[in-house]
């Protein structure tokens, strides 16, 4: 499938597909909607200072590298698991800004080394952040108690509807420990309902620029 870089509303880059109609971050900011989704709503209010994080849609590695930005700001100590079926190519890891638009040069080559580590082999990026990128379909996942926190970042349901089953949220649900978190973009009603149907107890939150609303689930 086609895909091209194009520059959302913040000034950050992300991957277009236009044959889907689909953007791998928001156009309205891929770097705001990271932040206001996955860091403020999901890292911020975790309070354990040693995390094992799982995000569903590695993609352009951008929500695992401002992870690895705040771990190292707030000396929290990660082990991040990021699964992704279909890696993107070492030509687009090269048109994504996203070390300049965050300011953080210093920090320039760990963006690239999250992408060019080995897949399915645990890697030190820092030294209180360690990442292990799985090559792999979401119903291959069969982790048990293993995750506090999971950015599910998967391509939108209008485009892939089996992503965000009830199925699915079921092997999140799973994946988690007594009391983990699920942040997710989506505040699409099937979904909430998916994930409820699974035993989460789900919240609406006020959404990222471009949306209006946001869900946080939680394994009670």
């Amino acid at each position: 499938m086609k895909r091209e870089i194009i520059i959302t509303s913040d000034g950050s880059t992300t991957i277009h597909m236009p044959e889907w109609n689909e953007q791998y971050h928001s156009k309205h900011g891929a770097i705001q909607e990271a932040y206001h989704v996955f860091i403020k709503n999901g890292l911020f209010v975790h309070p354990s200072q040693e995390l094992n994080i799982l995000e569903i849609g590695f993609g352009t590695g951008l929500n695992c590298f401002i992870t690895l930005l705040e771990a190292a700001k707030q000396n929290r100590s990660i082990t991040y698991t990021g699964v992704e079926a279909y890696p993107i190519l070492e030509d687009e890891i090269l048109q994504l800004n996203y070390v300049s638009e965050l300011d953080t040069r210093n920090f320039a080559h760990k963006f690239e080394e999250m992408h060019l580590f080995p897949w399915n082999e645990k890697q030190e990026v820092h030294k209180n952040f360690s990442l292990l990128k799985r090559k792999q379909l979401i119903k291959d996942i069969h982790d048990k108690d293993a995750f506090d926190l999971i950015y599910f970042d998967a391509f939108g349901a209008r485009v892939q509807p089996e992503l965000w089953t009830e199925e699915v949220f079921q092997k999140m649900y799973d994946s988690l420990k007594q009391q983990g978190v699920l942040v997710t973009y989506s505040a699409k009603g099937s979904v909430r309902r998916a994930m409820q149907a699974v035993g989460f107890s789900v919240s609406r939150l006020p959404g990222p620029p471009g949306k209006r609303e946001m869900l946080r689930a939680i394994k009670n």
